[in-house]
């Protein structure tokens, strides 16, 4: 079974993240990532504009996300939240491994 990763955002950049990358990108620069480092065929990256969840799930974060006032883009892994605003990859690294995503090769 694949992991998924989700990346929720929307179009318009929040007012504190205008120098940062939009949500859309970080989904395509975090599957880069991850590409890079874990077997594709264990994970799968999915961009989700908030303002229009497509899954009931998806409805479930966007409600928190404006409710509780998180920060996007929010990355989601096996229903947790692994970086908001400016994600990191040591977290996202570290709930794929415990996800049970492989390595591309054994690091030393």
């Amino acid at each position: 079974m694949k992991i998924e990763v989700t990346v929720y955002g929307t179009e318009q950049l929040c007012a504190s993240c205008v120098n940062l990358p939009s949500a859309k990108e970080t989904a395509e620069w975090l599957e880069a990532a991850l590409s890079r480092k874990y077997k594709k065929e264990d994970f799968d990256v999915r961009y989700c504009d908030f303002l229009h969840p497509a899954t009931e799930i998806d409805k479930n974060w966007a409600t928190r996300i404006m409710e509780e006032d998180l920060w996007y883009p929010l990355v989601i892994i096996s229903g947790e939240i692994v970086g908001e605003g400016n994600p990191k990859l040591k977290p996202i690294y570290q709930a794929l491994e415990n996800a049970g995503a492989k390595l591309v090769h054994n690091e030393v």
